[in-house]
């Protein structure tokens, strides 16, 4: 049974940042496309950052130059580092497992973790 644990969420002043990580098992991390998607309310969900088994990343315009993804194999855990917070970074995120990057990118994972909430006060 494949279980995702996000953690590292929290109240923050803009400009500041967070450390989000998510931790995976029940699965062969190594093989697998790890993302972060996020959705703030009455908005739709956004895929924020996704990381392949290469270690090769992708991430939102939203998210250039403010958010690094990294994995580590070894733990089976997957960081998103998010530094220049803004008030419109506030949101529930996700973190998501898929073995298709492709299935990653349009956000039809079947693996999904519970959740972890970002605020971000202006």
């Amino acid at each position: 049974q494949v279980q995702l644990v996000e953690s590292g969420g929290g109240l923050v002043q803009a400009g500041g940042s967070l450390r989000l990580s998510c931790a995976a098992s029940g699965l062969t991390f190594g093989s697998y496309v790890m993302g972060w998607f996020r959705q703030a309310p009455g908005r739709e969900r956004e895929r924020v950052a996704v990381i392949n088994s290469n270690a090769i990343t992708y991430y939102a315009d939203s998210a250039k130059g403010r958010f690094i993804l990294s994995r580590d194999n070894a733990k089976s855990t997957v960081y998103l580092q998010m530094n220049s917070l803004k008030p419109e970074d506030t949101a529930v995120y996700y973190c998501v497992a898929d073995r298709s990057l492709p299935s990653m990118l349009t956000g039809r994972s079947n693996y999904w973790g519970q959740g972890t909430q970002v605020t971000v006060s202006s």
